[in-house]
């Protein structure tokens, strides 16, 4: 083997986000900047030689060519074995099942996720660790320690790997096996659902349409809804994966899924309808004329499982992320069910699925998930919302507001705010926490602040603390307001705010959550000077 180690030297800016390392293209195609940081990855670890690594992407510009120069680096580190996804393709699901079904001691994920690619698009890489979950702090951190000391990266010198040709190769001593991207995802969620009677009600006339927005989940939805499950050839649409995700957006929202919707609010719309998003993590759910926010999908999967064969015999509890809408604790107080509320981001979920402390866990940033993995999971969500129409025989609509009669409906929206000039939400975000401990007590239009907080979350398994998660406003009513910066993007800074008023008069639960909230979005403008600090009149995105 000829291994070369290159000198090289640290960049300053490879700290990890909630999901790893997300730039623009052009940053990573910098000399020594992808190699600096998988090079700080393999350095973070121990015990790795000879080991198993899963490895693959959501297929966007720049995947083949950062896959072939890991390959080349694991090679050069000592891992045994790497299983990569042919061509290149592997969901972020589809990573997490198969770290756990092969026993790997890890995988990286190259996706920037909902985030739109291109050679002047997002790329981003991040490490799963052996549960199949993202990696949690302590090891983003040691990693970023790594990349901040570098001075040298090992690579081999070889030929590129075939990705398309099924089969084992060799990398100097390492073996590399490029597999089926679809088959063992595929049957795994044969296991959890129950195909048949999902395949009988669409012989019997449901009608439904897949969004796979041209990014990963185009191969893994043709084959699971038209062929294993006979759905019409064409449910499936935008189903190829594109390197710039055909110039779109592939964030499945009410904005960017704009086929989609067009499509379910459309004269002809067909009973079901979901989109997923560039890596396949994330869902959306429509029915004909109408949309399902992810915070009630998740109390809707919660209190519908035991329709589901995987989830007969009941669910061990239910976590949410903080900004998620309460919903789904109600279904947990009715079912006896312990309820957590962690930060956004999946790696919080992980401990909890571990300790089987929880079964289902959702974040309102349209991912939903269960303990068949370590990661959010798109088709597995449009799945359990399949298999749950089956046995019902109900319309969305009518499932949906069957579950509002019961609960009670949690109004809910989020406005994000994207690619305001950082210092500017900086800024917001500072003037913000100085009002904190003087607001507790006052009177904000018709509300009452009960509390106001920036959240901290200290996990119930580990003990370990994570601090300034998520600026919190409540009232005495049970209404709140959330604000918070998303370490998701690449550009500028994106501000969220979270919108939720409880409503359990079944006559006031038909309106629109714009117009149910619009006097906490007005408050919330005026508390937090959104439209004076980040120069917005608007929010970019309302879901």
């Amino acid at each position: 083997m000829n291994i070369h180690t290159v000198a090289t030297q640290a960049f300053s800016d490879q700290k990890p986000g909630t999901s790893g390392l997300r730039k623009q293209v052009p940053v990573f195609q910098k000399r020594h900047y992808l190699e600096n940081f998988v090079q700080s990855i393999f350095d973070s670890l121990e015990g790795y030689q000879g080991q198993t690594l899963v490895l693959g992407g959501d297929g966007r510009y720049y995947n083949r060519t950062a896959i072939q120069t890991i390959l080349k680096m694991a090679a050069a580190n000592g891992w045994g074995r790497v299983l990569v996804g042919q061509g290149g393709i592997l969901s972020t699901p589809a990573v997490s099942n198969l770290i756990r079904q092969n026993g790997a001691f890890g995988g990286i994920i190259l996706s920037a996720s909902h985030n739109p690619g291109g050679p002047e698009g997002d790329f981003g890489i991040k490490y799963n660790i052996s549960n199949g979950g993202p990696a949690p702090e302590k090891v983003t951190d040691a990693i970023y320690a790594c990349s901040l000391k570098i001075e040298a990266y090992r690579i081999l010198e070889a030929g590129d790997v075939d990705l398309d040709r099924l089969g084992s190769q060799q990398l100097g001593e390492m073996t590399v096996e490029v597999i089926d991207s679809v088959a063992d995802y595929s049957r795994l969620m044969q296991s959890l659902f129950d195909f048949d009677r999902i395949r009988d009600r669409l012989r019997g006339g449901l009608r439904i349409a897949i969004d796979s927005m041209h990014a990963v989940t185009g191969p893994y939805a043709t084959t699971i809804f038209e062929k294993e499950l006979g759905a019409a050839a064409g449910t499936v649409f935008n189903g190829k994966p594109l390197e710039d995700f055909g110039g779109g957006h592939p964030d499945p929202n009410l904005v960017y899924a704009h086929d989609l919707v067009e499509l379910l609010f459309g004269d002809r719309a067909p009973d079901f309808g979901a989109a997923s998003d560039g890596d396949g993590d994330r869902n959306m759910i429509l029915g004909n004329h109408f949309f399902v926010t992810p915070s009630d999908s998740l109390a809707i999967l919660a209190a519908n499982a035991s329709l589901v064969p995987a989830y007969r015999n009941g669910l061990s509890g239910i976590a949410r992320s903080m900004p998620t809408s309460a919903a789904a604790d109600r279904v947990a107080q009715a079912l006896n069910l312990p309820c957590y509320e962690t930060p956004t981001g999946w790696k919080f979920f992980g401990n909890l699925l571990d300790a089987d402390r929880v079964t289902l866990c959702g974040e309102e940033s349209f991912g939903t998930g269960s303990n068949h993995v370590r990661e959010k999971d798109g088709l597995w969500a449009v799945l359990f919302w399949l298999n749950i129409l089956a046995v019902r025989e109900q319309s969305v609509a009518e499932i949906v507001q069957e579950h509002w009669r019961t609960y009670g409906r949690n109004y809910y929206s989020r406005h994000d705010y994207e690619g305001v000039e950082s210092d500017r939400a900086s800024t917001l975000v500072d003037k913000l926490r100085s009002q904190l401990p003087s607001l507790t007590g006052q009177k904000l239009g018709a509300y009452t602040v009960a509390y106001a907080d920036d959240f901290r979350y200290e996990d119930p398994v580990d003990g370990s603390i994570s601090e300034q998660q998520g600026i919190r406003i409540g009232f005495e009513d049970g209404s709140r307001m959330v604000f918070r910066l998303s370490g998701t993007g690449t550009a500028g800074a994106t501000l969220r705010l979270y919108l939720e008023r409880f409503e359990g008069d079944t006559t006031k639960q038909g309106l629109d959550p714009q117009v149910a909230l619009a006097d906490l979005i007005a408050i919330a403008d005026e508390v937090a000077q959104i439209t004076t600090l980040t120069g917005f009149d608007q929010p970019t995105v309302i879901t």
